[in-house]
């Protein structure tokens, strides 16, 4: 008589085989409801509990710990997308010309739906607004978060709304798109407000009208100048919403950024860092060629105003108005002497052979070994030219 055959034992699930950097190991708990009620309930059950817990979506920004997490996991994984409204629906189209801006249309998308599905989308149905955002990887609950943007466009132009379970109250609550203080990659989901984006709504521009007359529903305005010169069109022209997400696609995809399991310098976290932004004075210390771009003056008082020097009418006194400017990462990291390529000896991590911006898998990495590269990387930068660069990824299990 043979003994039987034991059957084979499941590996786990690691957190490298749910992000695409694919470093991390396993959570002590992975839970991934697959509807809008099961996700409330995961999160509210994990809350309820004394261990830490966390959410992953598409895993697209996420660096996790080689010794995985200790707690609990909740893997976005809702799907689906609502029609909420029509212009014809609402009454909004009556002081817009829809021959060149299109109707308004309203959807509400489920946090688990991926970004770049979406956007396939909606280029499909004519609704322009999210075109330029195509190819960024992760979900569409994720992308209020750091407000994704690419190619003269965010999130923050389209987001009308957010239902979001609150962890303080335990409540789902709808906050509008002004509420979430979006700005360049960041919200106050991202400063410290805890909860779960349990869908969001979009508010696009239906050019589905224009396509029996001009061969196709058109873009945004065209306002970022590669993308234009990509297309071959001047900046504020439009073009066919397939044409821009095309182009689109091939500029990632020459940087690295669109991922392709062929290719391991896919095997990214997209842009690892920020963008910063300096006062206009400091700027003025770096290089001429150093890439620079204006952002908004910003009003600060230089000295505390005593009540009775201003009541209230006229300029304030003592106003100093700080102007600011947004440098190239890229460029920093790049004449810092960190070619693309490039990779600490004996390391498994590497800055991307397409893009300075992106550190990447090579097959072999570890999470420490990205985190020794990222840092090594913000030295350089900080002592050729004083600035310090902020990571983009959330880091899980550090």
């Amino acid at each position: 008589m043979t003994d039987p055959v034991a059957a084979p034992v499941p590996a786990p699930v690691t957190l490298a085989d749910l992000t695409t950097l694919r470093v991390g190991g396993a959570p002590a708990h992975l839970v991934a409801p697959a509807d809008e009620a099961g996700l409330i309930q995961a999160a509210l059950d994990a809350w309820g509990s004394d261990e830490p817990w966390v959410l992953l979506g598409g895993g697209s920004n996420t660096v996790a710990a080689d010794a995985g997490f200790d707690g609990t996991v909740i893997h976005v994984c809702t799907r689906g997308v609502e029609v909420l409204a029509t212009a014809a629906e609402t009454g909004a189209d009556a002081e817009i010309d829809a021959d060149v801006d299109g109707r308004p249309v309203r959807i509400r998308v489920q946090a688990g739906e991926p970004w770049d599905d979406l956007v396939a989308l909606t280029v499909a149905n004519g609704w322009a607004g999210i075109e330029a955002l195509s190819g960024i990887p992760g979900t569409s609950g994720a992308a209020p978060v750091q407000n994704i943007g690419a190619y003269g466009q965010e999130l923050a132009n389209s987001l009308a709304a957010i239902d979001f379970l609150d962890f303080e109250s335990g409540e789902v609550e709808r906050l509008s798109a002004a509420e979430l203080g979006l700005g360049y990659r960041t919200s106050v989901l991202k400063q410290g407000r805890r909860g779960v984006v349990l869908a969001i709504e979009l508010e696009l521009r239906d050019m589905s009208a224009q396509a029996a007359v001009l061969g196709g529903a058109l873009s945004q305005p065209v306002t970022y100048p590669q993308l234009a010169n990509a297309l071959g069109v001047q900046l504020g022209d439009r073009v066919p919403l397939a044409e821009l997400r095309q182009s689109v696609l091939g500029l990632r995809a020459g940087k690295g950024m669109v991922l392709d399991a062929a290719d391991p310098d896919t095997y990214s976290a997209g842009s690892f860092f920020t963008n910063p932004i300096v006062t206009e004075s400091f700027a003025r210390t770096l290089p001429d060629e150093a890439p620079r771009w204006k952002q908004a003056e910003i009003e600060l008082p230089d000295r505390v105003i005593p009540l009775d020097e201003y009541a209230g009418v006229g300029p304030m006194p003592g106003v100093e108005v700080l102007r600011t400017v947004k440098l190239s990462a890229a460029w920093l990291i790049e004449n810092s002497g960190i070619h693309r390529g490039f990779r600490l000896p004996g390391s498994g991590a590497a800055i991307s052979s397409k893009h300075s911006l992106a550190i990447t898998n090579t097959g072999t990495a570890t999470a420490d070994e990205i985190g020794q590269l990222a840092r090594f990387v913000q030295q350089r930068v900080q002592a050729d030219f004083g600035v310090i660069l902020h990571p983009e990824p959330v880091f899980v299990g550090f």
